[in-house]
């Protein structure tokens, strides 16, 4: 079986080193913890792209940015280019209604992943990513565009997905 290819948004960076300790905080953390974990077994082959070091290095706390930045070399995490294709993807997500266009890096992050084939993009950005009508929208772009359809999802849902798959429920 092939290792599952997945993207790190933003989120998953900042809540690994989340300070909040007020429900549902903690149990995020855990859940984005755990996913780091999975990464350094070997479970997934992680990426992200320079949008996420972009969103980093306005994080106003210096601590905190290198702490997360320090998580791309510790994790293997690879980087994936922003290319013309990629542009172009998130625009077309922007234009079909599936993210607002004041949100466009959050298309760009789905269409980076869009376009490289990954499995999945996880997110705790509910806002604007994982939310059922940006997923159905970007299915539907993704299809009529003749992209692979990826899998936006929670921590908690790519920890069931794992656990589903390792045979942990049965």
């Amino acid at each position: 079986m092939a290792i599952t290819k997945i993207y790190l948004e933003t989120t998953m960076f900042s809540f690994y080193y989340e300070e909040r300790s007020v429900p549902p905080y903690p149990e995020l953390k855990a859940q984005v913890r755990r996913i780091f974990d999975l990464m350094k077994a070997g479970e997934y082959e992680s990426y992200t792209s320079s949008l996420t070091t972009d969103e980093i290095a306005n994080d106003p706390n210096l601590e905190k940015q290198k702490k997360m930045a320090a998580l791309f070399v510790e994790y293997g995490i690879k980087f994936l280019d922003i290319t013309d294709e990629v542009k172009k993807l998130a625009t077309l997500y922007i234009q079909e209604k599936a993210i607002s266009p004041n949100y466009e890096t959050d298309a760009a992050h789905i269409a980076v992943a869009a376009v490289n084939g990954l499995d999945f993009i996880i997110s705790l950005n509910f806002t604007h990513i994982v939310r059922p009508w940006t997923i159905e929208h970007v299915r539907r772009v993704n299809g009529r565009e003749l992209y692979k359809s990826i899998g936006i999802y929670k921590p908690k849902e790519v920890l069931e997905i794992y656990e589903d798959d390792s045979g942990l429920y049965e």
